[in-house]
């Protein structure tokens, strides 16, 4: 069975992790002398190529290893079986860092548009395969999450609860206005979505809708409110306009959910 992978907010925090290990020089140094020797490479080499101590080096690198940049195994170089303990050496990890704040999401929007090329139906548009194939990957997440947590009915405070979570992960930044309505601080898919606001903002919003749909949440909508430095879309009651800053449901008498 697959692993599962990374949640994408602890990836960021372990990016951004490794890359403060790179910040001290020695240790950035040899990270670089160690990717571009594409072998394995021993402590002494490693010192030896930024002139610090093989004590002072194997401390660095085992920082570099703990970090997820570096990996360590014994072995003798040129593969030559000699008498005695092998040496450690230290070859580069498939770990690629990507830093972006705020948070950006460009390889999910990657994703759905190769998803939409590969499944464009005979009567669709690019932008309308896109646009379905964002509901669907949107559907399918809530759905898994609904099964994983197995929440039982959802009403609109305690689902939308649940789908700050995914949204935090994506880097939505969202913001709890009201019980019952969310609103977006960050768009993940800047400035993509500045350049194509029609067929991004679609997406996106097709996206959202597909996870509430899928998680079953009720009493919720995806709207698209565009805001200047926001995401296009709010998280608000059924029924109501996010522009007149009325919530219908603040007064009524709570539901159980």
């Amino acid at each position: 069975m697959a692993s599962d992978p990374i949640p994408p907010t602890r990836a960021a925090d372990a990016a951004i992790d490794s890359v403060s290990v790179l910040g001290e020089d020695s240790r950035r140094r040899m990270f670089a002398f160690i990717r571009r020797a594409r072998r394995a490479v021993t402590r002494d080499e490693a010192a030896a190529s930024v002139g610090i101590s093989r004590k002072l080096a194997a401390f660095h690198l085992d920082k570099l290893v703990d970090a997820g940049l570096l990996r360590a195994r014994y072995e003798t170089p040129g593969g030559i079986r000699k008498v005695g303990r092998q040496p450690k050496v230290y070859e580069p990890t498939d770990a690629q860092l990507t830093v972006n704040i705020p948070d950006r999401r460009h390889e999910l929007l990657a994703d759905l548009l190769l998803d939409a090329v590969l499944a464009e139906g005979p009567e669709e548009n690019a932008t309308q395969a896109a646009t379905r194939t964002a509901g669907v990957r949107g559907r399918q997440m809530g759905e898994r999450e609904r099964e994983q947590t197995r929440p039982g009915r959802l009403g609109a405070e305690r689902g939308l609860t649940t789908c700050e979570r995914m949204l935090e992960e994506h880097g939505y930044e969202p913001v709890r206005e009201t019980p019952t309505h969310i609103r977006l601080r960050n768009c993940p898919f800047h400035p993509l979505a500045a350049k194509a606001p029609d067929l991004v903002c679609g997406m996106n919003h097709a996206f959202l809708t597909g996870y509430l749909d899928g998680l079953r949440i009720s009493g919720v909508q995806a709207v698209l409110a565009p805001q200047p430095g926001e995401c296009c879309v709010q998280l608000t009651p059924a029924g109501t306009d996010p522009d007149d800053g009325t919530d219908e449901t603040a007064d009524a008498a709570p539901q159980p959910d």
